[in-house]
């Protein structure tokens, strides 16, 4: 008869070791071969992306978010009004205060991003893993929501 031996402490922290480096040079490749990758720092990036899953923001709460002053958030919305990514607006219940969302050039320039990841991925994936080796990833994939779904 087997009996479960829960995994020993060495065991998990050499694999949280091995998993984070995998995991962080996946996602360094997978932003070197996304050539929209150029065209915004990585927090303008980010700004971006959160107003893509929130209809709405304040300048102070994009800051606090992103962990910098509201005065290097306000020159990072202006880079991004520039270049027509977002969009500002008065509060409708407050005009003092100016609310912040994706305009769609905005939303256009994530998909493209997304776009040319997926194919460098795919293309990746095909050319570099066997039938059983894509196997093993798809098995993997639930374990991996897991761990991201476990905040």
């Amino acid at each position: 008869m087997l009996t479960y031996m829960p995994p020993s402490s060495a065991d998990t922290e050499h694999l949280a070791t091995e998993l984070r480096t995998v995991v962080t040079r996946l996602v360094k490749q997978l932003r070197a071969h996304s050539p929209t990758r150029e065209q915004l720092s990585l927090t303008e990036r980010s700004v971006v992306l959160l107003l893509d899953q929130h209809p709405h923001l304040l300048p102070s709460e994009l800051a606090a978010h992103e962990k910098v002053t509201t005065q290097a958030m306000s020159q990072i919305l202006s880079r991004l009004v520039a270049r027509s990514l977002i969009v500002r607006q008065p509060a409708p219940d407050d005009g003092r205060k100016v609310l912040v969302s994706i305009a769609p050039a905005g939303r256009a320039l994530l998909q493209a991003a997304r776009r040319e990841r997926d194919e460098w991925l795919d293309h990746t994936l095909q050319a570099t893993c066997s039938a059983e080796e894509l196997q093993v990833l798809r098995q993997a994939l639930p374990v991996l929501r897991k761990l991201v779904d476990s905040e």
